[in-house]
């Protein structure tokens, strides 16, 4: 019994470096080919379907069908390439354009008017 517990602690000591390393993560993408209506449905739709992901925002795409998606993340499950893979595979090439940890998000403070 005894040695078990020691087995199950040294295991917990083990994981536990791996499971510090995983945080939530914000990505800014620029996506591209956004020409219709459906398009941000579309892009918000791919990007919720990857494992990982836990919220999405896209903006509305401007005259040149370029938009914004804000995607909020578990960078241990995903990454930005994996997200520019799935707007891409439906047609909407993009590429990150800022990247950072929610953590540090918090950490910052807001413009002055």
């Amino acid at each position: 019994m005894n040695r078990q517990a020691t087995a199950i602690l040294a295991l917990g000591l083990l994981v536990t470096p791996i499971a510090a390393q995983a945080e939530e993560a914000v990505v800014t993408l620029n996506v591209h080919n956004a020409r219709c209506e459906l398009c941000p449905l579309i892009v918000k739709a791919a990007l919720s379907r990857v494992k990982g992901v836990e919220l999405v925002e896209v903006g509305k795409p401007n005259s040149a069908g370029d938009m914004n998606a804000n995607v909020v993340y578990d960078n241990a499950v995903t990454t930005p390439a994996t997200l520019i893979k799935a707007t891409t595979d439906h047609g909407y090439p993009a590429q990150a354009a800022m990247e950072m940890t929610t953590a540090a998000v918090a950490k910052m403070k807001p413009m002055q008017k």
